[in-house]
Parts: structure tokens; sequence; C-alpha cells
């Protein structure tokens, strides 16, 4: 399942290996520092695939596999113990190969460049190796995935007739509460045929209150039926981060100090359980929920001071864990890093290949970006020098703009800057389709990145509605929204990052179409029209469809649509108008049509922000609860795999070179036009009219005097 293949971007000869020997070590390098007394706890979140997939993540080829290890004999019992010792040496066996053939591999690449390519003996080893790369990959990652079957399934879960003892286990003066009444739950269930194992029986969760829901995670087959994942991606319908909180940390304060060591024993499984929950909500949702709510991290903190750190090991990880995290948040958003404290040797290892794989990739990124774009048309790249009265009439233009806030990153190229103004579309011409993708690329997996699952859910409340237009600017207009559309709990906290995502799509596609209504001629105007539409194809193609998404919505734009322009535009450049109409079809028609087949997960992928929105406010469409007031899990559970294709599409970055000067030329472009007025800077450029032609304007005045001379004669 978690095979990823080598990473090939879409219109480049040369193929790339994914980076992800951050993942490959992580599984290897088991140095953690672990009290002898406590399990294995590092990389407790179950990841997208889990609530994507569900049940069917581990497949039959997993279990199979997982029955067969840690006995040398058929007639031997199986033993937990035994397995996760088996397991974690053949990891460390694998990736110790898989880190030495990857350095070969990038000396062979290294000597290959040095010669030009005359080297025929490199040229025919790469090729083969890169499988053999491939072929190790997918053995760590099947392994990975045993492991965290293990680990899941094997450990720390009970049985559903325990659940109520989650709920009533305030008496802990025994270790074994008796079994309740799992009906006082609200649980239901149907019954159907795993495709994996082929058992029949099987339970599959159907709705539950708010307390049996929060209850459920602690069931054995929760993590492996992706419910976890599931429940930290949704579980604001029904409860806020507080109550969620204060949950798990009821569950730990009844349990924790009588919990066995034995792991049999229900208050030990429950302890532990709670703490895995606890590490996996962390590792997820950090950003938004502990991120945004400090009294909610610090009532977190301060529980784990006062009362887990004096009695078990777990406090430490924990708080160590929510120091990387807020490190992570504050610096880079998307990078993933380790949460866990490696010894000094396999930090070191980790670091060196994670830079030796992140090189590799660029270098090969770099030499496919140089080569040319699979399209048959090509634009002038030059349109002579700009007359000095056009560039006077972009000040006038410009006047009717609104003065820009560089962010950032645009202010540390004070010098591009200043010229971006002078040349102004010109540039746009200048530069290849292929490096104006990339770059555009590269500035939306920006954004994109620091994106999260859940910030698509209840967009009703921030004011996202069907058209892009109708994004809310106004701080009363979200207000009222919130009263009359919020689907989440009044208390529960809820990080307004998409309404940043869709501005941004909102000002590229302003920024499209200020530069075409800009332009001063109609061969200028031609020449940017088709440049855009060639740009936009490109992006779809190389799967960035928020990009090309964008480009259409500033094509489309009224003003811009009656530009004489487009009657002496190229009829091949012209059709590609209504190949991105068709992508935008294809986009609104199912919210998991990019989640089809095996392309996204080699291809990078960047989805439109905006149709994502709605399909999501699509499946909010209807109550939550039945008529007992027990919540819909089958209506949630459908919510959770549409939004983790997020992380899913996450995993894969484009690894182009970025060209910095390209890109904050365009930033700076994008940012000047961002509140601009189209129709006004329509009104100020003659090119953006039909015109008649002087000596025909003359002739039909004469033609017409003549007639009427006639009538008097």
């Amino acid at each position: 399942l978690q095979n990823s293949g080598c990473g090939i971007n879409p219109g480049f000869a040369e193929e790339s290996i994914e980076p992800e020997e951050e993942t490959v070590i992580k599984a290897a390098g088991n140095s953690y520092l672990v009290s002898p007394s406590l399990p294995d706890f590092h990389g407790c979140s179950p990841g997208w695939s889990s609530a994507f997939y569900g049940a069917e993540c581990f497949d039959s080829e997993v279990h199979r596999y997982i029955k067969n290890l840690g006995k040398q004999k058929s007639s031997e019992s199986q033993n937990i113990d035994a397995k996760k010792l088996e397991l974690e040496q053949l990891l460390m066996m694998e990736t110790k190969n898989y880190r030495k053939t990857m350095k070969f591999y990038q000396k062979l690449l290294q000597k290959e460049r040095s010669s030009k390519g005359k080297s025929p003996e490199t040229k025919s080893v790469l090729p083969k190796l890169r499988v053999q790369l491939q072929e190790m990959k997918s053995k760590v990652q099947f392994l990975e995935l045993v492991k965290k079957y293990i680990m899941y399934a094997e450990q720390w879960g009970v049985e559903s007739c325990v659940l109520p003892t989650v709920i009533h286990n305030g008496r802990t003066d025994t270790v074994d509460v008796a079994p309740m009444d799992e009906s006082s739950l609200f649980l239901y269930y149907n019954t159907e045929k795993h495709q994996c194992n082929n058992q029949n029986g099987i339970k599959v969760l159907q709705a539950g209150t708010p307390l049996g829901l929060m209850a459920y995670l602690y069931s054995r087959n929760a993590f492996l039926e992706g419910y976890v994942q599931q429940f930290l991606y949704t579980f604001r319908y029904f409860c806020t981060q507080e109550e969620f909180l204060q949950f798990l940390i009821d569950r730990i304060s009844r349990t924790l100090s009588s919990a066995s060591l034995d792991p049999s024993t229900s208050l030990t499984k429950i302890c532990n359980r709670s703490f895995y929950i606890l590490r996996a909500w962390i590792e997820d949702c950090y950003s938004v929920d502990f991120a945004t709510n400090t009294d909610l991290l610090c009532t977190l903190k301060d529980f784990i001071c006062s009362k887990v750190v004096p009695l078990n090991g777990y406090g430490e990880h924990l708080l160590s864990l929510l120091e990387d995290a807020s490190a992570r948040k504050s610096g880079s958003a998307h990078q993933c890093v380790s949460m866990d404290k490696c010894e000094e040797e396999s930090e070191e290892d980790r670091k060196t290949l994670h830079s030796l794989c992140k090189k590799l990739s660029e270098d090969v990124s770099r030499k496919a970006c140089l080569q040319t774009a699979n399209f048959n048309w090509k634009l002038s790249k030059g349109m002579g020098p700009i007359a000095q009265y056009q560039r006077e009439r972009l000040y006038t233009i410009s006047s009717v703009l609104s003065k820009p806030c560089y962010n950032s990153f645009t202010e540390e190229f004070p010098g591009s800057l200043a010229k971006a103004d002078e040349v102004g579309p010109y540039l746009l011409i200048e530069y290849s389709v292929q490096q104006l993708c990339c770059q555009l690329t590269l500035l939306q997996q920006e954004v994109f990145h620091k994106c999260h699952p859940v910030h698509f859910l209840n967009s009703r409340a921030l004011g996202v509605k069907d058209k892009c237009v109708a994004v809310q600017k106004a701080v009363s207009a979200e207000t009222a929204s919130l009263k009359v559309c919020n689907l989440f709990l009044s208390k529960c906290v809820q990080d307004q990052y998409l309404l940043q995502l869709l501005r941004n799509a909102d000002n590229i596609s302003t920024w499209v179409a200020a530069e075409i209504v800009t332009c001063h001629t109609s061969k200028l105007q031609v020449s940017l029209l088709s440049k855009f539409l060639l740009i936009a194809k490109c992006c779809y193609e190389q799967r960035n469809f928020a990009t090309a998404m964008q480009i259409l919505a500033g094509l489309e734009n009224l003003i811009v649509r009656q530009l004489p322009a487009w009657k002496i535009l190229p009829a091949k450049v012209a059709e590609i108008m209504e190949e991105l109409k068709a992508v935008e079809v294809f986009l609104k028609s199912d919210s998991l049509c990019l989640m089809e087949g095996e392309r996204f997960k080699t291809l990078p992928t960047i989805p439109s922000a905006h149709v994502l929105a709605m399909h999501v406010q699509q499946l909010e469409t209807g109550g939550f609860t039945m008529t007992n007031g027990a919540h819909k899990w089958t209506k949630l559970r459908n919510i959770a795999k549409v939004v983790s294709q997020v992380h899913a599409f996450q995993e894969n970055p484009y690894t182009y070179a970025p060209d910095f000067k390209l890109q904050s030329y365009l930033t700076q472009r994008i940012t000047r036009f961002k509140d601009a007025d189209i129709s006004a800077l329509a009104a100020d450029n003659c090119a953006n009219f039909h015109q008649i032609p002087a000596d025909k304007h003359s002739r039909k005045i004469q033609d017409t005097l003549r007639r009427m001379k006639a009538t008097f004669q």
C-alpha cells in the first residue's frame, strides 16, 4: 500500500528518487531514549493512509507475514516480543543496505555528470541501480507497515465489551473491572465481511454518543480500522478540544498510579492507550489545536509536569514532543522531522542520508527543468525594447492600485522588486513556460504545505461559498456567518488558515487578469494570453491543479473574456481554454478523483483549495445526529477520508530548483495587483476595446454624407 515508486515529474524525461530517508531511518534507528519499563513510544500517529483506507490499510500480505513472524518452527506459538525483535533486526538491516546503495547511486550519478554522459559503464548501471533502490525502499516501507500493525493491533487495546470500563473506571482498587452493558455507550454496528482476512461478523461502527465515540478509541481494532486518525480529523463536530483533553486526562489520572506492568490487565491497557492517543493527537494536530489555543496547551503541560512526570517516564517524552512540535510550527511547518531523541550516531547518520537524498532530488529536478516542455507551440521570447511612453503609462495605470505591502520573503530582494515595476509584464514573456510553471508551483507549494486537513472542515462558518469571489473580507460578515453556519461546537477553537489559502488564490487570479488588461498593444496581449494558457496547461499536467484553476479564474474574468485579443489568438492555444474548463469539471465531479489509481503516490500533487472545500461542504450537508442524539460516524468517516488527501499530497513535494529572482518578481507583481480594480485598469487602456480603423471610419462618414446628399437631389 505504501509503495511509492520512483517519483517521475510529469513532462520530464529524468526520474527523481524521492527523499524518504527521513521515514526510513526513523524506522530503523531503534536507539530511542525509552526507559526499560516503557513500551515502544514513537511514531504513534497512524497517518493519512489509515484514515483513507481504513481496515484495508493492512492487506492480506501483511497478515500472512505477521503470522509467520517471530517463530522458528511451525509448531511454535506466536510471541509478540519475538515478533518485534525479529522485525527490528530486519528493518535495521534493510535500511542499512538502502543507505549504502543510495550513496553508491549518488557517486555514480556525479561521475556521469562530470563525464557529461560519455561513460558507458555508469550509463548502463544507473537504470538498474535505480530499480534496485526502488525495490529496497518498497521492502523497508512494507516492514514499516508490519511494525505499525504489531504496535497498534497487538498492544494496549481492549475488546468492545470492555469499553464501558473506559468510562466507568473511577474505581482503582481492582485491577480488572467487570464489563458493563455496552449499549450504554450507544454504539451501533453493522456486520460485514472483512476483505483482508475473510472473517465474518466484523463489527463496523455506525454511530455513538460523544462519550461513546471517545471510548471507542480504546477498542482493540481502533487503530487498525483507521478510527483513531479519522477521529482526530473530525472530533470537533461533537466535542471541543478541552473536552477531549479532559477525557484523556481523566483516563490517565484514574489508571496511572494503579496500572500494573502486566500488559494483560485492563487498567494497564487503558493507561498506555491513553498515552498513545495523546501523542498521536500532538503529532498530527498540534498546529490546529494546541498552537492556536494557549489555554489548552498550558492545561496539558501542567498536567504532565504535576501528575505524569513524577510517576511515569511518558512525561518527559510528551514534554519533549511538545517542544519539538512548537519549534517545527514556528520554523518550517511543512518539513517532516523526527519527534524523538535518537542517539548521537543514529541522528548523524539520518542527517547525512537526508542531505544526500535531498541533494540528489534537487540535482535531478534542476536537470529536468532545463529540458524543453512537451508543447508544440512556442512563443517569441522577445517583444522588443519598451517604449518610453509605455513606461510612463505603466505609472499612470498603477495610480489606481493600492500600495503594496511586501512580505518578509519579497523584502529580501529589494533590487529585483524595484526593477519589476519598470519591466512590467515583459519579463513574463522573456521566461519560458516551464520556468514560470516551476516557480509558480513552488510558491503555491509553500502555502499549501502549511495547511492541515482540519482547515477544510466547517468552512461555511468562515464565509466560504460556492464562488471564489464570495470569500468574505469583512469581519462583520464573518461574525454573522459563524452564528448561522457553525457546525463545530460553539466553544471549539477553529484555525482560519483556509481563508488565507483562498485569498492567495484570488490574488493570483486577479494578478493574471491585471497583467493582461494592462498590456498596451494587441500583440503583447496575445503573447501574454498565450503564455498564461500554456502555463496553466503545464501546471495541470504537472498535477498542480491549484495554480491551473487560479489562472483559469483570471482568464474567465468578465473584462478579460471581452478583450479583442481572443479573436486573433492561435487556434491551438485557444483550445487550451476548453481543456482547462474540462479539468475544472473533472475536479468538481468527484471529491476523491485525484486519489484514484497509483499516480498520487508517486507524483507530487497540489489540489484546488476551493474545490476541495466545496466537496467537504457537500459532505457536511444534512444532519450529523440521529433521532436519539447519537452522532453518525459513517458521515464523519467519509469527511475524514476526503480531507486526508491533504496529508497524502504533502508527502510528495515538488523538487524543482528554486529561482529566487523570478520568485521575487512574481511575488511582487501578485502583491501589487492583489486588490486591483480590473475594470478601472482596463478603462485606461485603449487596447482593451474594439476599434474601427481610421480609414474605414472616414469612408463610412463619406458614404453616409453621399447618401444624404442623394436624398435631397
